[in-house]
């Protein structure tokens, strides 16, 4: 455990948040407004660590045409509070295309079009954000048998630093997911990596693409795939007889509203299981029903014509994928015969989604403070801060990881900006007599180095 000395102690702040991503953004956002509001004396001090060099959020899927999912109001702070600067209208304005997206009539912007936004407000508050440090330890500070702060350790290259904090928030993100038995290789990738990896076949001829996976990414990836390489076959593999369209209905978005967090996180386990299988198809593996339709169109279009690029291997799975000397071969298995059907493909992409990232994985034996279930999930209360041992004064807050206790917005984009103001007024509430000590700088610079 750290111990802090006289004229040793590392920098401390009242928060410390562990990534960068959209959800800690829109908490530095939040913070900046606060403090604008309150002055100096009673500013929140905070600061962030993020691994990647530069803000960046699913680049690999920054595909010319994909829009969001979500409306534009659902940026990173208007839920909270409209007038702000840090806006999507704000951005549109400093953009001069304020005009432009008012006659386009469209809620739904282009994908790279609100990357760029989260990247002019990120540019915003970079002043909070060490970019290429990667948090690898949390360390409680004991006083009195109470841990009082938490020691934040990150790397940069060889440069280590050590920030003291009062409050962790944890952003940490989404991992990839691959099917069982499947690893990524030059052949075999997931869809975060597809426009890397796709200019890295610049010069290449490739005759066919296996796409596995049937939510809206991987019909997003098969109608790219399919018209950024007009002579090569696509070939769509999943367990459904189609694509589900997506509810995205007035009455069931509702299941996204910051009143149903509060009805979710109250409601019996049972209900809770219920709701998430009533409007799990607002969500999960559904796609857009745009998109479905000019697919259907392509296909039938291919049909009539007699020049099917685009394959349909329905009702199926992914059973066996092998490194060849010409490329990948793919065993492509029926649900209802377990007929197999043999693959020769340049190209295996796995749309097969995400999984959220353990945040409490980097807290070593803070985790054991924190309390978990019967069935191992960590406990957390509404204010998504986690429950933990009584003589534990830090408060460590969760973006994401909270779907068993807060439902379907736990890592999407659609309550963020009400979130973070529920965490910030949580800090506030809780130690409301808390005046900051005053970041004290030590040799190094960023934070005490060793």
């Amino acid at each position: 455990m750290s111990q802090a000395l006289p004229g040793d102690a590392p920098l401390i702040h009242d928060l410390i948040g562990i990534g960068f991503g959209p959800s800690n953004v829109a908490m530095a956002i939040a913070l900046s407004e606060h403090n604008a509001r309150v002055g100096r004396q009673e500013a929140v001090t905070a600061h962030f660590f993020e691994q990647q060099p530069s803000f960046g959020w699913h680049r690999g899927m920054l595909i010319d045409d994909a829009t969001m999912q979500v409306s534009f109001l659902k940026d990173l702070v208007t839920l909270r509070n409209p007038s702000s600067e840090y806006t999507f209208l704000r951005y549109l304005q400093s953009k001069g295309r304020l005009i432009d997206f008012v006659n386009h009539k469209n809620l739904f912007p282009l994908r790279v079009e609100f990357h760029d936004y989260f990247e002019w407000a990120a540019a915003k508050v970079d002043d909070m954000v060490s970019y290429g440090h990667e948090v690898v330890s949390v360390e409680p500070v004991v006083r009195g048998g109470v841990v009082e702060y938490l020691d934040v350790t990150a790397r940069s290259g060889d440069e280590v630093v050590v920030h003291r904090a009062r409050n962790l928030v944890i952003g940490t993100g989404l991992r990839p997911v691959m099917p069982e038995g499947v690893e990524r290789a030059d052949r075999v990738w997931h869809n975060s990596d597809l426009l890397e990896k796709v200019d890295g076949l610049e010069g290449a001829t490739p005759s066919r693409f296996v796409v596995v996976g049937a939510g809206q990414s991987a019909a997003e990836n098969v109608a790219y795939l399919h018209r950024r390489f007009p002579e090569a076959e696509v070939c769509a593999v999943f367990s459904r007889y189609g694509y589900s369209p997506a509810d995205d209905s007035s009455f069931a978005n509702r299941i996204f509203d910051p009143q149903a967090v509060d009805e979710y996180f109250t409601a019996p386990e049972g209900v809770k299981r219920r709701l998430m299988d009533y409007h799990g198809n607002t969500n999960y593996s559904v796609v857009d029903i745009d998109l479905i339709d000019e697919l259907y169109r392509q296909a039938y279009q291919e049909k009539v014509l007699g020049t099917e690029r685009l394959r349909f291997l329905n009702v199926s799975r992914l059973t066996d994928i092998k490194q060849t000397a010409e490329g990948i071969r793919v065993t492509v298995t029926s649900l209802v015969t377990g007929e197999e059907t043999r693959l020769d493909a340049d190209v295996v992409v796995c749309a097969t989604g995400y999984r959220q990232a353990d945040g409490l994985v980097l807290l070593g034996e803070v985790a054991d403070r924190c309390h978990r279930d019967k069935q191992g999930r960590v406990r957390v209360e509404r204010d998504y801060r986690v429950r933990t041992d009584p003589d534990f004064r830090c408060g460590i807050y969760l973006q994401g990881g909270t779907e068993h206790t807060h439902g379907i917005t736990s890592s999407l984009l659609s309550n963020t900006a009400i979130r973070v103001g529920e965490i910030l007024d949580s800090i506030l509430d809780r130690d409301p007599e808390a005046v900051p000590e005053p970041a004290r700088p030590v040799a190094g610079g960023v934070g005490s180095v060793r």
